[in-house]
């Protein structure tokens, strides 16, 4: 095969609901290996991203880079490529767009949380943060739930309204919200998605809420308020997509909580773990599984 995938292409064999149950067969799969991942501050504050995993048939690494000085440059934050091998012959398979596999299995993974997690699929949505990750939440929950309605709110309001104008394409009903903390009374489903540089989420969320909070995944990154974490601790539950995030929730270690305790996504597809009731708070903070997963999308497996 040995084909070089662009952006386009990469999304195309990455469907939010087939990438939601690759991740989830991934989980189910006790061949994956994932050794820890290489992160190299590089001069000028961005990040060097080496990430390997694989399986009994492929392997992967995921080279990114990610540069928050790029903001507003015209220039992407996140770049790199997802280079996937046979692990029998040593054959170069794939490379896939790393910035599109970032953000399709980024949010595939918020889906399957959700899927498995959220008391109420149907929504409202409320999106935090209407940039690549925002739109990709939109697309693979608007795939995967039966989701009528959204709400956005961004620090950019035109950012904002072309994410209402993308939801609306996609026959949903959607509108431009000013509070994000206002809209929460009438959100039981809501992403935070932004680039994680101050709180962006503050009181309580409804009992029947599913909070994803996916932009914060060092430990001085943070979208939610130390409240609203120890809120949902106390009255309900938290899930982390994996126990590496002992050492990365920004959002969970800023709150004082011990986020080892905490199940993990894997805990729960296996039934390790169930929701209690109340308020769940599902905290993404990335892992090269979730890119081996993209990787066996992409070949069809």
């Amino acid at each position: 095969m040995n084909a070089l995938l662009d952006p386009v292409t990469t999304a195309a064999r990455l469907a939010p609901a087939a990438l939601a149950r690759a991740i989830e067969d991934l989980l189910r799969d006790p061949t994956v290996e994932v050794p820890q991942r290489l992160v190299q501050a590089l001069p000028g504050g961005g990040t060097l991203f080496v990430m390997p995993a694989l399986d009994g048939r492929v392997a992967i690494t995921k080279l990114i880079t990610y540069t928050p000085a790029n903001a507003g440059t015209g220039r992407p934050a996140i770049q790199g490529d997802v280079v996937v091998f046979d692990v029998g012959t040593g054959e170069r398979l794939l490379v896939l767009d790393g910035p599109t596999v970032t953000a399709r299995r980024t949010a595939a993974v918020s889906l399957l949380a959700a899927q498995r997690l959220a008391p109420c699929p149907g929504g409202p949505l409320l999106i935090v943060g209407a940039g690549t990750q925002g739109r990709a939440h939109l697309e693979a929950f608007a795939a995967g739930l039966p989701l009528r309605e959204v709400r956005v709110a961004s620090r950019s309001r035109a950012s904002a309204q072309a994410l209402v104008d993308l939801a609306l394409s996609l026959g949903l009903r959607a509108s431009v919200v000013d509070d994000p903390a206002a809209a929460l009374a009438d959100c039981p489903l809501v992403v935070t998605c932004t680039p994680a540089s101050g709180v962006v989420l503050d009181g309580a969320p409804r009992h029947d809420a599913f909070v994803a909070a996916v932009g914060a995944f060092t430990p001085r990154m943070v979208e939610l308020s130390p409240r609203l974490c120890r809120h949902v601790a106390a009255h309900g539950g938290i899930v982390v997509d994996t126990p590496d995030a002992r050492h990365e929730a920004g959002d969970l270690l800023q709150a004082g909580l011990e986020v080892g305790a905490f199940p993990s996504l894997a805990d729960v597809v296996l039934g390790r773990a169930a929701p209690a009731g109340g308020p769940v708070l599902f905290k993404s903070c990335g892992w090269a599984g979730w890119d081996l997963a993209a990787a066996r999308c992409a070949l069809g497996r």
